[in-house]
């Protein structure tokens, strides 16, 4: 077998080939290749048991087949287990050729870049202006970076959509409440946009008691949508310090987008998909709105997907439609990512069914349609996270308060630097901690908040893989060396703590290509987070500066590959390194 940056994937090719060849096997086989048990090999191929079992043959007569047909590679061996699972084990020198190419982190860079090339949108955040954000939105913010830079980093072209809720009837009750408070919206205080909450709060209570008010604040809203100068000028006063407040968020998180598109962008783009979707006979009116029904769906059928309201306004759905045409149009998107909150599950099934239906209609090329859907983030009561006097914690306050508490971890532990040197270390320290405890979690569970587990030194923390990024910088301060240069050749690995970092580091592209496939990032949270502590006992076990030169070589090589693979990791978690701790 020819060293190959994906094992996984040759393996899976040289099965697919001998089985061509057998009749045995016909096009439905998949070999389903995963990592083995280690005491039995690196790559296991499980895939002969369920195409044996619907073929009704013998799995292990199948496998056995198999065996006798595959070419003989001198560098890895194969064996059969249970009913029908091929065990794959890479040879030493196979370890050695994959660490040798691989040593360098814009090797891995390179090989990584050539698995994908779609032109994909991920629309991602989406907090509402003249609200602040709060510590639900931090989850939407996180996962869709790290898939954004995730997608980057495997060749894609990706835009960053951040689809601001910056249009609707809210403003009309803002709107009201402003001109009947009589504020100035250049006096608004140190905190412009808890000001502005504060006069929507008071406006929706205005309105919820008073007839009149709420026919003033409809009229407001019809003067902003029909473009009257001054509730125009109000609005975009009204976004434009609704940005400056999500900047800083952004900012401090190391997030940015390609695009802030909001929903305003589109009102002017709603007609068309109203005209379009009555042209094709997809929607009709019922109790005077329009809505979509599917009645193939089990719940869909009696649910309706509203697409304008009784009153004749646009909604969720509206703007979302003409979003999906304009990046399916302008955009030429391949696929299109959403990220929002689980609850939200049931409109984008609605959304995703009646756009299907719509462009086979119109022939519009479809693109791929993915909801990625998250859980709730808790306290310790097991309830949604909230201050004390129950109202949502605020997202800034979250964040300062990470670095202020990583701050003090960096003061303890080194009394002697400036207060400049703390700020940059507890910043990277503080908010990769946040993100980390995130992205770890599987997205689509709820997960409890936890001050002391997320910046602990030890287990499956951002500060855990940090130090060991900056132990690996340590090791090549003190030999004076950042790259293997010494001209002598690497040995293959020999001591067990060699070969299980060198088999660990070889699992990279399979972990990689499962966290693409369910846009699951608590797949490579994971597997840095094993590699982290294989490393940290191989460091325990075996010294790096050995007696012997090509024992020493190896051991470097292995540094230098963890370093990269975990620098890689950690940068498409969004996650800065740290050379000191």
């Amino acid at each position: 077998m020819n060293p190959s940056y994906d094992y996984g994937k040759q393996i899976n090719e040289v099965l697919l080939k001998t089985a061509d060849s057998m009749d045995e096997f016909d096009d439905e086989f998949e070999p389903q290749i995963r990592v083995a048990d280690e005491r039995f090999g690196d790559f296991q191929a499980n895939g002969i048991l369920p195409y044996a079992k619907k073929k009704g043959i013998n799995p292990r007569s199948l496998a056995e087949k198999l065996i006798q047909n595959l070419p003989v590679y001198s560098d890895w061996k194969v064996s059969l287990a249970g009913p029908g699972f091929l065990n794959f084990k890479l040879s030493k020198s196979n370890l050695l050729s994959w660490l040798e190419h691989y040593g360098k982190k814009e090797n891995l860079k390179t090989q990584e870049s050539k698995t994908e090339k779609k032109k994909i949108v991920v629309d991602f955040s989406s907090p509402n202006t003249a609200k602040q954000m709060h510590v639900g939105h931090i989850r939407s913010t996180i996962i869709g970076e790290c898939i954004s830079r995730l997608l980057k980093v495997q060749g894609n072209q990706v835009t960053k959509d951040n689809h601001l809720g910056d249009w609707g009837t809210q403003f009309g009750i803002l709107l009201y409440a402003i001109k009947r408070e009589k504020v100035d919206l250049n006096d608004l205080g140190n905190e412009p946009i808890e000001r502005l909450e504060d006069l929507y709060r008071l406006g929706n209570e205005w309105t919820t008691k008073d007839e009149s008010a709420m026919r003033q604040a409809r009229e407001e809203l019809v003067k902003l949508q029909n473009g009257e100068e001054n509730n125009l000028f109000l609005w975009k006063k009204i976004c434009g310090l609704s940005m400056d407040a999500f900047k800083r968020i952004y900012e401090l998180l190391e997030v940015n987008f390609d695009y802030s598109l909001g929903e305003s962008f589109y009102r002017n783009k709603v007609q068309e998909v109203y005209d379009s979707l009555i042209k094709i006979g997809l929607c009709k009116e019922d109790q005077g709105a329009l809505v979509v029904f599917h009645p193939e769906h089990k719940r869909f059928a009696k649910q309706p997907f509203i697409i304008r309201k009784s009153d004749g306004a646009s909604n969720y759905a509206t703007t979302d439609l003409a979003a999906l045409l304009y990046r399916t149009i302008e955009w030429q998107a391949d696929q299109i990512i959403y990220v929002t909150d689980g609850r939200q599950r049931d409109h984008f099934e609605q959304l995703f069914l009646t756009t299907e239906k719509w462009f086979h209609k119109k022939k519009h090329k479809l693109p791929t349609l993915t909801h990625v859907w998250f859980g709730t983030i808790l306290g310790n009561d097991n309830k949604a996270i909230k201050t004390r006097e129950g109202k949502p914690i605020r997202l800034i306050d979250l964040l300062d308060e990470a670095v202020n508490r990583a701050g003090t971890m960096v003061r303890v532990k080194n009394p002697n630097l400036n207060n400049e040197e703390v700020l940059r270390r507890a910043k990277i320290i503080g908010l990769g901690a946040v993100k980390y405890a995130d992205l770890s979690q599987d997205r689509t569970l709820d997960y409890v908040f936890s001050w002391e587990k997320l910046l602990a030194m030890q287990g499956n923390t951002s500060p855990y893989l940090q130090y060991a990024v900056a132990r690996i910088h340590s090791i090549f301060r003190k030999m004076n060396q950042v790259h293997f240069e010494t001209g002598e050749k690497p040995r293959p690995p020999e001591t067990v703590s060699e070969c299980k970092l060198a088999r660990k580091l070889t699992f990279f592209p399979m972990v990689m290509k499962q966290t693409r496939k369910e846009l699951k990032p608590h797949y490579l949270c994971t597997y840095l987070f094993e590699l982290a502590t294989e490393f940290s006992s191989f460091y325990n076990q075996d010294k790096v500066i050995a007696e012997q030169p090509d024992a020493q070589a190896l051991r470097i090589l292995l540094c230098e590959c963890t370093l990269g693979l975990l620098e890689i990791g950690l940068s498409i978690l969004g996650i800065e390194t740290l050379e000191e701790m």
